[in-house]
Formats: C-alpha cells, sequence, structure tokens
C-alpha cells in the first residue's frame, strides 16, 4: 500500500492518480475531505491529517510500504520557517514510527544548501531529518522551478502589460511543470529501485530565461513582443504582500531569487534523459497559462 501526503496539491494528486491508475492500493492524505473526494471515487482511501501532527501522519503511514511526502508551501504564514520545521519534525517522526521502507520525497534545485536559498532551506532540513532514519529507502527528488509559479503573470499583464519579477532576464532556470514531477514521484515509488538516500533532479524540459517565457506567453494570449520587466526588491515585495502573501514569506521569496541570480543556487547534475521531463514550457502556456488569463478576462 502506498501513502501519499499533500494527495489534493499540484504534484500529490497526481502521484495518486498514476498509482491508481496502475491498479495500486492508495492512501491519500490530507486535510480536506472534499478535495480528497475525486481521488475517493477513483478507489483511493481517504486519511484525513494535518502536516505537522505527527501521530496523525504517523497514523496516516501506518502499514505503507511506501510513502510520497512533501511540505506544502504556506504563503500566509508569519512564521514559515516554524511552520517547515514542524512539518518535517512531524513527517520524520510518522516515517520512523510507522516503518516506512521507501519514502520519495519532493524537495528542490537548491537543497544542497544550508542557508541562503529561502524556502528551500526547509526542504534541505527535511532531507537531512529523513536521511538519519535507519532502515529506510529515500530518493529526494530536487525539483526545479515550478511553471506554476509564472501564473501570477496573468496579474501582471493586465496591469501593466509586460510580465515583471525579481529574477534576472537573463537568467536560465530549469523549469518543470508539476504534473512531471507527479509522474516521476509515481514511476519511483512503482518500481521501488532506490536504496539508501539518494537524490535525483527533475530539471524539467529545458532551462529558461524570463524573457523567453514572456515571448511564449506573448505568443498564446496573442500579444506578441511582449517583455519582461525586473523589478526592485520592494517592489515585488509590494506586489506580492497585495496579493494575499505574508511579508515573511516574501522576504524568503526575494532571498530565493536572489540565490538564483547569483548563481548561488543552481542545478548541480548535467542535464540528461533521466533528469529532463516532457512537458514543455509551450504546452504548459497553452493548457494552464491560456485558459487562467481568459478567466481573468472574462471575470
Amino acid at each position: 500500500m502506498y501513502a501519499v501526503l499533500g494527495a489534493s496539491g499540484h504534484t500529490g494528486h497526481i502521484v495518486a492518480k498514476n498509482l491508481l491508475a496502475r491498479g495500486q492500493k492508495v492512501r491519500v492524505v490530507g486535510r480536506n475531505a472534499a478535495r480528497l473526494q475525486p481521488l475517493a471515487a477513483e478507489g483511493a482511501e481517504i486519511f484525513i491529517a494535518d502536516i505537522t501532527n505527527a501521530p496523525g501522519l504517523t497514523k496516516a503511514l501506518q502499514g505503507a510500504e511506501a510513502a510520497y511526502v512533501m511540505i506544502p508551501p504556506d504563503p500566509t504564514s508569519n512564521d514559515v520557517r516554524a511552520s517547515q520545521e514542524r512539518a518535517s519534525d512531524a513527517i520524520a517522526t510518522a516515517v520512523r514510527h510507522a516503518q516506512v521502507r521507501y519514502v520519495v520525497s519532493l524537495s528542490s534545485v537548491g537543497a544542497d544548501k544550508a542557508s541562503g536559498t529561502g524556502p528551500v532551506v526547509g526542504l534541505y532540513n527535511l532531507e537531512q531529518k529523513l536521511n538519519l532514519i535507519d532502515g529506510v529507502n529515500i530518493l529526494h527528488l530536487r525539483a526545479g522551478y515550478f511553471m506554476e509559479n509564472t501564473l501570477p503573470q496573468v496579474g501582471a499583464i493586465r496591469m501593466t502589460g509586460s510580465t515583471a519579477g525579481p529574477l534576472r532576464p537573463d537568467l536560465k532556470v530549469a523549469m518543470i511543470a508539476t504534473r512531471d514531477i507527479g509522474a516521476a514521484a509515481a514511476d519511483a515509488l512503482r518500481q521501488l529501485k532506490f536504496r539508501g538516500k539518494q537524490t535525483q533532479e527533475l530539471q524539467g524540459q529545458r532551462d529558461l530565461d524570463y524573457t523567453e517565457v514572456a515571448a511564449i506567453i506573448g505568443n498564446g494570449i496573442e500579444k506578441p513582443g511582449l517583455g519582461y520587466i525586473q523589478l526592485p526588491d520592494e517592489q515585488t515585495k509590494a506586489a506580492m504582500v497585495q496579493m494575499g502573501m505574508s511579508e515573511n514569506f516574501v522576504g524568503l521569496i526575494l532571498e530565493m531569487a536572489g540565490a538564483l541570480n547569483t548563481g548561488y543556487m543552481r542545478a548541480l547534475e548535467p542535464r540528461s534523459s533521466r533528469n529532463s521531463t516532457p512537458t514543455t514550457y509551450e504546452t504548459f502556456v497553452a493548457e494552464e497559462f491560456v485558459p487562467a488569463y481568459q478567466q481573468q478576462a472574462a471575470a
């Protein structure tokens, strides 16, 4: 039996759906039963637990041979790092006490660094805590920059006529669709070929900079020549806080952006067929960005 944490989120629901489609027994774990209902309709067992509650998570993982674990983002928290630590403590405790034999964890490019990478420091700590557990085979999937992180550009384009953000316009980053992360995690769980404590990067289909991102979006929404503006941190912060994010969360995002801009945080593995994934940014724009843009236009 497989246990999937964050099963109503971007990656977790793909993990669960892929395993269910292959006839596997899956327990989906989350805080909201209604959001897990579509997976229950496909045959999953629902288990309600909070990611920071170690006894609840231990029960959720009890009897599972393998588990997908992750720390859900908490953009409204006033102490993101503290909430990350509570979650990683609970996850590690649950894996240990439930005696799960195989774990795939959602990590990130940059999780090799103990500091200076914003929210990714929480994933470094999750890796370290899981690695201390004896007798568990663990695969940390260090994913690149989520393509979904570009969806807020819908609002930026509406307001300013341009895409905008804190990253350098010429900075190439490994961009990945979350569907591909979920698919890779499900494959690793289905095959269970990993042993010991391992890391693997997931770098997406190719590296892109925001100038290229803007051009691809522009083609998708019929605004050829759409540009990108690198904003000062204070301007970025004001815009993100206005979107409902806490100042604490935004500060960490800006720290991560700075780490990316300087090259301190970057992919370490040479690009290969093993760490590249199929979904192009053009496909993501057509299937995800354009509908979001049109929906806001209609609203």
